[in-house]
């Protein structure tokens, strides 16, 4: 496979989130949200988690409005921290911090999150990926304040 048809693979993926997003919606159950908000471009978004006494995340969904990147972001995020610890979501968190941010670590993601490492070469769409991470991330640990890639 060429890398304009990885490429165009990738593009095709992120369009087909952001049109059909999973996970979202409300969670009646949740015990864990957190709301962000990238002042920029105007995404805004709000991840409710439901976590067992066990540290294991049984749901995670999202609700709010963004640009396809931060759409996507948020859609492949849901889908893949569900039924992960706590602990393994934060080490997905940091892993797909640096890998979006060209600071290596691309190899240790899973590889639906391989299609937003090329936002790195655009540093603005760097905070539309990483919205939905942030505020999971405050969501799981129980922070109150706004989160803004600010």
């Amino acid at each position: 496979m060429s890398d304009n048809d990885l490429r165009q693979l990738y593009q095709d993926m992120i369009l087909e989130h952001a049109r059909k997003p999973r996970n979202f919606g409300e969670h009646e159950d949740a015990n864990r949200h957190a709301h962000g908000h990238n002042p920029l471009c105007g995404d805004d978004i709000t991840v409710h988690a439901e976590v067992d006494d066990k540290g294991i995340i049984k749901t995670v969904k999202f609700e709010g409005q963004g640009c396809a990147i931060s759409t996507a972001a948020a859609s492949i995020m849901t889908g893949l921290v569900k039924g992960k610890t706590l602990a393994e979501a934060n080490e997905l968190f940091t892993n797909f911090q640096h890998a979006v941010k060209d600071e290596g670590m691309e190899q240790k993601l899973p590889t639906k999150l391989k299609v937003f490492v090329g936002v790195k070469d655009y540093p603005m769409r760097v905070k539309c990926a990483t919205l939905a991470w942030h505020t999971l991330h405050a969501a799981l640990e129980n922070k109150q304040e706004q989160v803004t890639t600010e």
